[in-house]
């Protein structure tokens, strides 16, 4: 696929409001309604797009309370490592998890109501994953930037 500048325009107008019609988006770059159906279809097909989701206000639905923790495994072996990958994934608290360089190897980006249930997030649900030698916790003070919009 030939990725040019109307589609970069297109997935920039998708990532601010996902939910305007083909009409909407056929005015904002002078293409026909079907031009631009057939473009969304293509970049859907072809990987650019990858879902369509809901951002839900964290405040509204009581989990305003965001942390960050480092982890440090034990042991760096294949199997640590895998075990590890796999049992954060099933903990619905953590929003993301990177495997990183630096001193540790593992940042986790947890959401919950507040420190009480942050708490029992750790001593609960993450401390009992087997090979995590050591974490290290940082809250937010307040979120200055947040997007989830890639600037093409």
């Amino acid at each position: 696929m030939v990725f040019d500048d109307i589609d970069r325009r297109l997935l920039d107008y998708l990532q601010v409001d996902s939910k305007q019609t083909n009409k909407e988006l056929s005015n904002k770059l002078n293409l026909s309604v079907t031009a631009v159906y057939e473009r969304i279809k293509k970049l859907e097909r072809d990987g650019y797009i990858n879902s369509y989701v809901a951002l839900v206000n964290k405040e509204l639905v009581d989990k305003a309370f965001v942390a960050f923790c480092h982890i440090k495994l034990v042991k760096h072996s294949q199997d640590y490592v895998v075990k590890f990958e796999k049992e954060v994934t099933n903990i619905n608290e953590v929003l993301e998890c990177y495997h990183v360089s630096g001193d540790y190897d593992y940042l986790l980006k947890v959401l919950v109501k507040d420190m009480q249930a942050f708490r029992e997030f750790m001593v609960e649900k993450l401390t009992t994953i087997n090979h995590i030698g050591s974490t290290h916790s940082m809250f937010v003070i307040n979120e200055v930037k947040h997007t989830t919009a890639i600037n093409m």
